[in-house]
């Protein structure tokens, strides 16, 4: 696989992790979207403030500069009081927006160079995996949550319990299998 398509693979699974993320947090309504299940957990508000944060300093300037800005108030992140849903879901479409412009605008020679996270260095392929993991990572808990809020009023985000056979044949249909 050549570095062109191996960047556009990962473009599509950090847009599938975003598009399950909100999937997911879009059937919560505002109150369990605030609410955390015990003390010191974090609540599918805050994972989404976090991750909002995470992704705009990592891949703002993803290349030239480090990818802890001065800026990042990371605890901050970890508190939502005050805060509205919108304010919170504006801090994430621009998160993933930094990461996604970032990695359209890479070329496959930037895959040979090292970039800078809280001053380690890292080669950009390492620390592409690393955000992927970590994006990841919160969209498998904002999902966990999600589904422990909604309850029976869940919408499945993947193939529902009992009808593993029938996407099967479907799929065998569809693709000659």
């Amino acid at each position: 696989m050549d570095e062109r398509a191996w960047l556009e693979t990962v473009i599509a699974e950090f847009r599938a992790c975003k598009d399950l993320s909100e999937r997911a947090a879009e059937q919560v309504g505002d109150e369990d979207y605030f609410r955390a299940t015990a003390d010191g957990t974090n609540s599918l508000s805050v994972l989404v403030k976090h991750m909002g944060g995470n992704l705009r300093s990592r891949w703002t300037e993803f290349l030239t500069t480090d990818g802890e800005k001065s800026d990042r108030h990371r605890e901050l992140e970890f508190e939502t009081e005050g805060e509205t849903r919108a304010e919170i879901e504006a801090i994430w479409q621009l998160g993933w927006q930094r990461c996604l412009d970032a990695l359209a605008a890479l070329d496959p020679a930037d895959l040979e160079r090292t970039v800078l996270i809280r001053s380690e260095p890292h080669a950009v392929v390492l620390a592409i995996h690393r955000g992927l993991a970590h994006a990841q990572y919160h969209a498998g808990q904002i999902v966990q949550l999600a589904r422990h809020f909604t309850g029976d009023t869940w919408r499945s985000l993947s193939i529902p319990r009992g009808e593993s056979e029938a996407f099967n044949a479907a799929m065998r249909e569809k693709f000659g299998g």
